[in-house]
C-alpha cells in the first residue's frame, strides 16, 4: 500500500483526490504555491505533499488584505 501512496499522481488524479477542477489546481500552483512538479509539459504531484499543503491552509482563499497587496 505504501508504494501506491508514494507514486506520482497525474493532474486528473489529483483533481479527483481533491474534488476540484484543473483550472483550480493551475490557479493554486500559480498563485498559492501548491506543490507540483513539471515533467515536460505534464504536471505530477505527490499526494502527501499536496495533503500537507492543504492541511497547512494552502488551499484557503486569500484574505482581502492579501488581495490588496497583489
Amino acid at each position: 500500500m505504501a508504494e501506491i501512496d508514494d507514486r506520482w499522481l497525474s493532474m486528473t488524479e489529483i483533481c479527483k483526490h481533491l474534488g476540484v477542477s484543473n483550472d483550480t489546481v493551475y490557479k493554486w500552483i500559480e498563485k498559492q504555491g501548491m506543490p507540483g512538479h513539471r515533467m515536460g509539459r505534464l504536471w505530477k504531484f505527490k499526494k502527501y505533499e499536496v495533503d500537507d499543503w492543504v492541511k497547512s491552509g494552502g488551499a484557503a482563499e486569500p484574505t482581502i488584505r492579501e488581495n490588496e497587496a497583489l
